[in-house]
């Protein structure tokens, strides 16, 4: 098996995620991979992924992920039946974190019970 066929969902998310300027290499049984995210969110999503495929440290991959956007997490479009607590849960494994959704973005909610299908909210980080 080929590095880049052992780190295929790595790759996949790449391009999920349209990494912009981004480049693979295969040099001397090493993986070397790089390119810049929109946010913070998607390059942890990635090397999330490279985490549960080659360990902690993997020897055999060399990854020099950017980010483009530093002012929040990421942006999430509210979808049916979320709420700022689910949607907390999802991007910090705190669904208490809520309130820090609410108040990154009081220029369009008023109230955290709230929210609409179809509205972009900002992430911020924590």
């Amino acid at each position: 098996m080929s590095l880049q066929d052992k780190y295929r969902a790595v790759l996949q998310l790449g391009e999920q995620f349209s990494v912009k300027d981004g480049y693979v290499k295969e040099e001397e049984g090493v993986l070397k991979i790089g390119g810049t995210t929109q946010t913070q969110y998607e390059k942890n999503k990635m090397w999330d992924k490279i985490k549960e495929i080659g360990g902690e440290k993997p020897a055999d991959l060399k990854a020099d992920i950017r980010v483009a956007v530093t002012d929040y997490y990421h942006k999430h479009t509210v979808q049916s039946g979320e709420s700022l607590s689910k949607i907390a849960k999802h991007y910090y494994d705190d669904a208490g974190k809520y309130m820090a959704i609410f108040n990154a973005n009081t220029d369009q909610l008023k109230d955290p019970n709230l929210i609409k299908p179809g509205q972009e909210l900002v992430i911020p980080n924590l």
